[in-house]
């Protein structure tokens, strides 16, 4: 007896998203990656997350800073939560001016454009100067959220070595003399100079000036990332670039780290053309800037000691900084190398030959710790053998033991490489983004 119809099985096509052909070409660089499903597990309270950028705002005066947002909406409330023009407010702008001259920065309020955070500064640079294909050069390794917004926007990466003192300046100049001999020209250089973005490293006064020289020499535009720039341990902030080039470097700052980060405010510092540019950017992205959280970060500014609550956070880091540090010197097996920053939140890990970070990662979080494979910071699938750990966060105690688990996952790794040989990496095969939970 045949199947009656409403007892016949139904095909249906299966389509895992059923507008894939209506997407722009720039939606493929729009490529989710495994980190994503690896945080949700690192947030875990047993596992000690050695991975996420995420600062420690427990170090500030929630009272106090619950206080100001009371009497901000009590006094304010009207236009605190009215629209503002794209620029941003401008009182704060004057303020953003003052924090900027902590680095050596002369300027104008009329001339830094007011951004939700410094990540929406660099989407809106790299939307008024990048076509698809176009070349924007960074350092290798380089913070995973510009890669991203340059893969969205179809640029063509070229990395750019570094070492322990930051952008190597032969390497940027063998790059451009490379590039121009074969006519491809460099819209920017995109660099973080200042306690780098996975490395940790920071460039001294003579190599600024050689980078600023080379980047003149060959007219290409400088990009300067400084959410760190505050966040150091030992003495007076760097001299940012901006501050000894101001036609030829855009840059770029944050609240996040210094104050908070869910108030997503971070401003450009950009010539008077470029800033116009931006402007107009702005109010096509987001018709201006979240004007709530621009009186608040400016009232706190205003009312409470931002300079002394900076040095209590570079204290709280260093002592963070300095466990993770001497716990790796006393745990890690003997070939592996790290970084020795100065200041902000990252240390940047080589581990021993054949020991590949990525196919290492679900293993560690078996063990209950959790960082980011190196290959998360290349557009290229390198940095198999590097991880980066974050000493932000976690306290000086759970650090020491996150650092005792990992210690021991390599060692099995080496183990096991001992007994199997080395896992082939795959590098630069298959090369994804991290979504925005890292930093």
């Amino acid at each position: 007896m045949e199947d009656s119809p409403e007892h016949r099985p139904v095909h249906r096509e299966t389509r895992f998203d059923a507008d894939v052909a209506r997407y722009a070409a720039r939606a493929k660089g729009m490529v989710a990656s495994e980190i994503r499903a690896l945080f949700s597990v690192a947030n875990r309270p047993e596992v000690v997350s050695l991975a996420g950028g995420s600062p420690n705002i427990s170090g500030l005066p929630l009272d106090v800073v619950g206080s100001l947002l009371n009497e901000l909406v009590v006094d304010h409330g009207t236009i605190a939560m009215q629209y503002c023009g794209a620029q941003g407010d401008p009182f704060l702008r004057e303020q953003i001016t003052d924090v900027m001259s902590q680095v050596g920065i002369d300027a104008s309020p009329d001339d830094v454009v007011v951004t939700v955070g410094s990540q929406q500064a660099l989407d809106l640079v790299t939307k008024i100067f990048c076509d698809p294909g176009d070349v924007v050069l960074c350092e290798a390794p380089s913070y995973v959220g510009a890669l991203g917004v340059f893969a969205a926007y179809q640029c063509d990466v070229v990395h750019v070595e570094m070492d322990d003192e930051g952008l190597v300046p032969e390497h940027l100049e063998n790059a451009l003399a490379r590039l121009t001999a074969v006519g491809r020209r460099v819209k920017f250089l995109y660099t973080i100079p200042s306690y780098h973005n996975p490395m940790g490293v920071s460039l001294g006064a003579t190599r600024r000036s050689q980078i600023l020289d080379i980047c003149h020499r060959y007219d290409v535009l400088v990009v300067e990332d400084d959410p760190y720039g505050l966040l150091g341990f030992e003495g007076e902030p760097y001299r940012a670039l901006r501050a000894d080039d101001t036609a030829r470097v855009v840059y770029l700052g944050s609240f996040s780290k210094t104050f908070a980060p869910g108030f997503r405010v971070g401003w450009a510092l950009a010539p008077h053309a470029i800033r116009d540019k931006l402007v107009l950017a702005q109010e096509s992205a987001t018709l201006c800037p979240p004007t709530f959280s621009q009186f608040a970060v400016s009232t706190y500014l205003a009312n409470h000691d931002w300079k002394g609550q900076i040095k209590a956070f570079r204290e709280m880091y260093r002592e963070r900084r300095d466990a993770m540090l001497e716990s790796l010197a006393d745990l890690m097996p003997a070939t592996t190398k790290w970084t020795t920053p100065k200041g902000g939140f990252f240390v940047w890990v080589t581990l021993p030959e054949g020991i590949d970070s990525k196919a290492m990662s679900p293993r560690a979080v078996t063990a209950r710790v959790a960082y980011v494979p190196g290959t998360a910071f290349y557009a290229d699938g390198y940095g198999s053998q590097n991880m980066r750990l974050s000493y932000c966060l976690p306290p000086p105690d759970r650090i020491r033991e996150g650092i005792r688990r990992l210690a021991a996952v390599v060692e099995r790794e080496m183990e096991l490489r001992e007994t199997f040989g080395p896992l082939d990496s795959g590098r630069g095969e298959g090369v994804e983004f991290p979504g925005p939970e890292v930093q």
